[in-house]
């Protein structure tokens, strides 16, 4: 027994090993990436980076078994935010940043007492609704969201000063390590969530709701809490993307914009953590170098679709499924069915 106990130990720490290995790997590479592409290309990073947190935290709210399509727009809410406390208010913009995202959480729970009494088709279209009604009100005041054009001039970042040297903001490698730090610290924060009792709570929310309401589980409270805490990373990134850009305005926040992130999302597929980045990531990659590459990246949206629809047919679970098989691959056992998979089968 005990050599049985010791072999089990032995074995999560080998793997805990690869993983911290692999994580090692992983970030070298993001470090040195943007000195290896084009000044175009690093300005793309930024946006990927930002979008990674856009994706994380909306799979956050599908744990529960809902799906938004209102997430971009919170996400404006909290760059519109962060905007006006800094440019209107003259709070410094790393804090207005974090109020900015404080705000779409506010937000977020105030739609989660119409919202929540709806599930399913209905809350999708609600969210919908409740979106749209966000976007008008920007679009109809001028102040203080300044209408159509939305907010210009915004304050950027404020550089650093170390002795003589001089960190600008202003330069996407720079920025772009600013946001890795901030997003990396966000996935952080999400993963232990997703790991801890409350998160495991709101995969019983998914799939036996019912049933967790019978022994006492407040699903309006998980519901809620996971709707929150979603914006409140949707709205920081918002911010980001918002005090790069220095303007913000409606069109940024449409629902072309929202199919884009669902597309992500479903294409990597939500069973895992890394499902929603690997969508992303590889979506990304595809729509600035190979369609850009031949001149037809105006057919973005038609591409996309396609791709869903593919990925519908021949790929169920998401590139995310093609993990477990490329690790069998090399370790000859049989791939293991990701979390949610399992959940589900259960």
């Amino acid at each position: 027994m005990p050599d049985a106990v010791g072999s089990r130990g032995g074995g999560g720490g080998g793997k805990l090993a690869y993983t911290l290995i692999g994580l090692v790997l992983l970030y070298a590479l993001l470090i040195v990436l943007p000195h290896l592409v084009s000044f175009s290309q690093k300005e793309i990073l930024v946006f990927l980076t930002i979008n990674v947190l856009v994706v994380v935290s909306y799979r956050l709210l599908t744990l529960t078994g809902e799906w938004s399509l209102g997430h971009v727009v919170i996400m404006g809410v909290g760059a519109y935010g962060s905007g006006l406390y800094a440019k209107a208010l003259g709070v410094p913009v790393p804090l207005a940043m974090l109020l900015g995202a404080c705000t779409a959480a506010a937000v977020a729970f105030v739609l989660s007492f119409p919202l929540f009494r709806m599930k399913g088709f209905y809350f999708l279209i609600g969210s919908f609704a409740a979106g749209e009604i966000i976007r008008l009100l920007w679009k109809r005041f001028r102040e203080p969201f300044g209408g159509p054009k939305g907010l210009k001039l915004l304050p950027s970042f404020p550089d650093i000063e170390i002795g003589v040297v001089t960190i600008s903001f202003f330069d996407p490698v720079n920025y772009y390590y600013f946001c890795l730090i901030v997003v990396s610290v966000s996935l952080f924060i999400l993963y232990r969530l997703e790991r801890s009792r409350i998160g495991l709570t709101f995969h019983a929310v998914h799939w036996e709701d019912r049933l967790a309401e019978a022994v006492g589980v407040n699903t309006w409270r998980l519901r809620t809490l996971a709707f929150v805490t979603a914006s409140f990373f949707a709205g920081l990134a918002g911010a980001l993307l918002g005090h790069y850009l220095t303007t913000v305005n409606p069109n940024q926040f449409d629902v072309e914009q929202m199919v884009f992130v669902l597309i992500w999302v479903i294409v990597g597929g939500t069973a895992t953590f890394y499902g929603p980045i690997l969508g992303v990531v590889v979506l990304t990659v595809i729509n600035e170098i190979v369609l850009r590459g031949l001149g037809v990246d105006q057919a973005r949206p038609l591409i996309y679709g396609a791709i869903l629809v593919a990925t519908m047919l021949f790929l169920p679970q998401g590139l995310e499924s093609l993990v477990p098989k490329a690790k069998a691959l090399f370790t000859g056992r049989r791939p293991a069915a990701p979390q949610g998979q399992r959940a589900g089968a259960e």
